[in-house]
C-alpha cells in the first residue's frame, strides 16, 4: 500500500546540514509558479487527448500532477543552467521556457520537432535553453547532469545543474556513483527526486526499505530534503536554498518532493492495471498544487478570479496554435534517415 497524501504531503526534513528560514514568495514569484504550472498542465492534457485519439504514436508519460515540481525548481535557474530529465519529461522543457511547437512536432513525427520527428516524447530536449535532454533510461540523466556540472565547475562558469529523477531511479547504480562524483568534488548540482510513490507499477515501499529518499544523501556527505512536491512555493523555496548553495561552490543537495501522477504510468488510461485505488488518486488530486496557488494568489489579493482564468484562455489559445503548427509541419522523408546518426569528426 502507498503512503497517503497526509502521511508524505508535508513532511520537511534534512538528512545533513541546517536550513536557514525560507524567503517569502511575493506576487511576482506566484504569478510565474502559476503560469509555469498551467502551461505544463494545458500542454500535457492536450498531449495525452491527442495519444488517445491516435494523432500522437508511441508511449506518452504524462507530468498531470507533478508541475509543482518543475515549476518550482526551474524558476531559479537561467538559461545557461542546465537540466537533465526522465522519460516524464515534458514538464520540465516546457517549465524551462521550450518552443510548444517544436514539441508538439517531436511527438507528431514531424521534421520541424526538437529531434526533428525522430526522437518522440522521451528525447525531447533543447541546448540552447540548457536542456540536455528527456532520458528513455531509468537514471541515465543523473549522470549526464554531473558531467555538466563539472565541466561547469572546470571552467568556473558559476552555472547550476539539476538532475531529475525518480524514486525508481535512485536504486540504480549509475545513481549512486554519479551522486558520490559530485559529493566528492563539490560540483554545483542539485538532484531533485520526483517521489510520485511508484516505480511504473510498484509502490516504493515494495522497492525500497527508506521512507525518504532524501535520507541517501547523507551517505554522500550531501545535505537532504524533504518538501511537499504539491506546494509550489514549498519547492520554490528549497530548491532556492540548495541551488543558491550550488551556486556559491558549496557543493550538491538533494532535494526529494514528494508528489503523485494524476495518470497511469503512460497515457491517460494507460494499461488498466489495478495497483492503486481510486480513493488514493482523488485524495491527491485534492491537493493538487494549480488549485492551490490560486485560492493563495485570490485570498492574497494577487490576482482575481478572473485574472486567473485568463491566465488558462490565454495558455489554451496558445497550446491550440500550437498543434496546428506541428500538426501542419512535414514528415521526414527518407533522405533525412541518416542525419544526426553520426558525428563527423571536425576538421
Amino acid at each position: 500500500m502507498a503512503p497517503s497524501p497526509a502521511r508524505t504531503g508535508s513532511t520537511r526534513t534534512r538528512a545533513r546540514g541546517t536550513r536557514s528560514t525560507p524567503p517569502a514568495a511575493g506576487a511576482e514569484v506566484l504569478a510565474d509558479l502559476h503560469r509555469r504550472m498551467v502551461r505544463i498542465r494545458r500542454f500535457e492534457e492536450a498531449a495525452g487527448r491527442l495519444m488517445e485519439a491516435g494523432s500522437i504514436p508511441g508511449f506518452l508519460h504524462l507530468y498531470v500532477g507533478q508541475e509543482a515540481v518543475a515549476a518550482g525548481v526551474i524558476a531559479h535557474l537561467s538559461e545557461r543552467d542546465q537540466i537533465t530529465s526522465t522519460h516524464r519529461g515534458h514538464g520540465h522543457l516546457v517549465a524551462k521556457g521550450g518552443d510548444l511547437a517544436r514539441m508538439y512536432a517531436e511527438l507528431f513525427g514531424r521534421a520541424t520537432g526538437y529531434c526533428r520527428g525522430k526522437g518522440g516524447s522521451m528525447h525531447v530536449c533543447d541546448l540552447a535553453l540548457g536542456m540536455l535532454g528527456a532520458n528513455g533510461i531509468v537514471g541515465g540523466g543523473v549522470p549526464i547532469a554531473v558531467g555538466a556540472g563539472f565541466a561547469d565547475w572546470y571552467r568556473g562558469e558559476g552555472n547550476v545543474s539539476v538532475a531529475f529523477f525518480g524514486d525508481g531511479a535512485s536504486n540504480i547504480g549509475s545513481f549512486h556513483e554519479a551522486a558520490n562524483m559530485a559529493a566528492a568534488l563539490k560540483l554545483p548540482v542539485v538532484l531533485v527526486c520526483e517521489n510520485n510513490l511508484y516505480g511504473e507499477f510498484t509502490p516504493q515501499a515494495r522497492h525500497q526499505a527508506i521512507r525518504d529518499v532524501a535520507a541517501r544523501a547523507g551517505a554522500y556527505g550531501m545535505p537532504g530534503e524533504v518538501v511537499d512536491g504539491m506546494d509550489a512555493v514549498a519547492v520554490w523555496q528549497a530548491a532556492g536554498s540548495a541551488i543558491a548553495r550550488a551556486r556559491a561552490g558549496e557543493g550538491p543537495s538533494m532535494l526529494e518532493a514528494k508528489t503523485y501522477r494524476y495518470y497511469d504510468h503512460q497515457g491517460v488510461s494507460g494499461l488498466r492495471i489495478s495497483y492503486r485505488s481510486d480513493e488514493e488518486v482523488e485524495e491527491w488530486k485534492a491537493r493538487d498544487a494549480i488549485a492551490a496557488i490560486e485560492v493563495r494568489m485570490m485570498e492574497g489579493g494577487v490576482a482575481t478570479r478572473e485574472q486567473v482564468e485568463a491566465v488558462h484562455d490565454e495558455i489554451r489559445a496558445e497550446i491550440d496554435a500550437a498543434i496546428a503548427l506541428a500538426e501542419a509541419a512535414p514528415f521526414p522523408t527518407p533522405d533525412d534517415l541518416l542525419d544526426d546518426v553520426y558525428t563527423e569528426p571536425s576538421r
